[in-house]
C-alpha cells in the first residue's frame, strides 16, 4: 500500500477519569500524526471527551466523530465501539481502526482492526476495577483480541500473560513499548508550600503514584514505612481514590505510621511535579502492572526509583532502579534506606534513569503502530 494511511481510532472511552488509558492516548494521538506523511487520523469519541483535548495545537489536522453517548456506564457506548464505528469508517474510507483500550469491532468487513491491550490485570485481580466493568472486560476483551488482525502491548511480560492467559496467537501480537512521559508545562508547587498543606514537616520524602487499588500494592510499601524504624521519613500516596484509601490509612495507624503516611487522592499537576521535586526517592510496588509508566515518569525527572522485581517493572526500568520483592515490606523497607542513606547509589541510579528514559520516545511509539497498521492491511489482503 504506497498511499498514506488513513485510521480511525477508537477513543469512546476517553473522559477524565481515563487514567493511564487517556496518558496513552494523548501521547500516541499526535505522535500518529507525525509518524508517517500524509496520514489521515479520525477520533471517534463520546461527549465526555476532555475539553481540553479539541484545544491542543495539533488537534485541527484531527478528523472528530463525536457520538452522543457516554464515555462508559451504558450499553450504548458500546454499541458505538462495535457497532457504529465500523460502519462510519467505511463510509470514510478509513483503513485500519485502533482500539487503545482493547476494544474494536469484532466484525468489520473492509476494515483492518488493531487492539492494544495493555495488560490482563484485571483478569486476574479482581479488584482492579469495579464489578460490573470487569464483567464487561472479560465478555468482550479476548473476543476482540481474538478477532483483531493484530494486538499491540506494551511489554514482553504483558504479551506473555496474554499469549498463556487468553491463547492469543504469538504472530499476532507486537510489542511497543510507551514512550516516557515529558515534564508538564506548569510550574511546580513550592516546596515550602506542599510541606505546610501536607504536614511533612522537615521529613524525608518518599513519593508513590498509584491508583489506590490492592493490586497496587500500596499496602506492602506502608508496612515498608513501619519496617524502615525511621521517624524522619515519610510517604506520600497520590493516586486516583477508592474505598482502598481509607484501609491503607488505617493500616499506618495500626503500624503506629499513621502521622507519617499522607493518602491524598488525586493531585493537580502543579502539585504533582512540586511532589517529584522534593522527593528523595519514588516508589513503584505493584503486583502487577501492563507497562510502568511512573517509572519513566519518575526517571524523566531525575529522581531515584525502588520498584517491584515483578511483571513488567524491572523490564521498563532495567538497571536504572533499586529492585525488591513487592512480597517482602522488610526488602522494600532495604531498598528504600538504600536510596535515602547512599548518595553514591542514588546519584549513579538518576543518570541511569535519565539515560533509560530516553530510549523510550512516544515519536518510536507511533512509528512502531503504524508498521503494525500496516502488517494488519496485509494480514487482511492475504485471506
Amino acid at each position: 500500500m504506497s498511499r498514506p494511511l488513513s485510521v480511525g481510532l477508537n477513543l469512546v472511552f476517553w473522559s477524565e477519569g481515563a487514567g493511564g488509558v487517556g496518558r496513552y492516548a494523548s501521547e500516541l494521538l499526535p505522535a500518529l500524526l507525525q509518524a508517517e506523511t500524509g496520514i489521515r487520523v479520525t477520533a471517534f469519541v463520546s461527549r465526555d471527551l476532555p475539553g481540553q483535548v479539541t484545544d491542543m495545537p495539533w488537534s485541527g489536522e484531527v478528523d472528530w466523530v463525536r457520538f452522543p453517548v457516554k464515555a462508559a456506564g451504558s450499553p450504548v457506548h458500546l454499541a458505538a465501539e462495535l457497532g457504529a464505528i465500523p460502519a462510519v469508517a467505511r463510509r470514510r474510507g478509513i483503513d485500519v481502526v485502533h482500539g487503545l483500550a482493547s476494544l474494536v469491532p469484532p466484525v468489520a468487513p473492509g476494515l483492518a482492526t488493531v487492539s492494544t491491550l495493555h495488560d490482563l490485570t484485571w483478569w486476574h485481580h479482581r479488584d482492579s476495577m469495579p464489578r460490573h466493568s470487569r464483567a464487561v472486560q472479560r465478555a468482550l476483551t479476548p473476543l476482540c483480541a481474538r478477532r483483531a488482525d493484530r494486538v499491540i502491548t506494551g511489554s514482553d511480560a504483558a504479551r506473555d500473560d496474554i499469549v498463556r492467559t487468553l491463547g492469543i496467537e504469538p504472530r499476532r501480537l507486537q510489542v511497543v513499548p510507551h514512550g516516557a512521559p515529558e515534564r508538564r508545562a506548569v510550574e511546580p508547587t513550592p516546596e515550602r508550600e506542599l510541606r505546610a498543606r501536607l504536614e511533612l514537616g522537615a521529613t524525608r520524602v518518599v513519593l508513590s503514584v498509584a491508583q489506590m487499588r490492592p493490586f497496587k500494592n500500596l499496602a506492602s510499601l506502608v508496612s515498608a514505612l513501619a519496617a524502615l524504624g525511621r521517624d524522619d521519613v515519610s510517604l506520600v500516596l497520590c493516586g486516583a481514590p477508592s474505598g482502598h484509601s481509607v484501609e491503607l490509612q488505617e493500616l499506618a495507624d495500626r503500624l503506629g505510621v499513621g502521622s507519617r503516611v499522607r493518602v491524598t487522592g488525586w493531585v493537580t499537576d502543579a502539585d504533582l511535579e512540586g511532589l517529584y521535586e522534593l522527593a528523595e526517592c519514588v516508589a513503584v510496588p505493584s503486583i502487577a502492572e501492563g507497562f510502568g509508566l511512573p517509572v519513566l515518569e519518575a526517571m524523566t525527572r531525575g529522581v531515584p526509583v525502588a520498584c517491584s522485581d515483578a511483571t513488567s517493572l524491572s523490564e521498563v526500568a532495567g538497571d536504572a532502579a533499586r529492585l525488591f520483592d513487592p512480597h517482602d515490606p522488610r526488602d522494600i523497607a532495604s531498598a528504600l534506606a538504600a536510596l535515602l542513606d547512599d548518595r553514591g547509589l542514588a546519584d549513579e541510579l538518576v543518570r541511569r534513569g535519565r539515560r533509560r528514559a530516553a530510549d523510550f520516545t512516544w515519536s518510536r511509539a507511533a512509528r512502531e503502530t503504524v508498521a503494525v497498521y500496516r502488517q494488519a492491511l496485509e494480514s487482511r489482503a492475504v485471506r
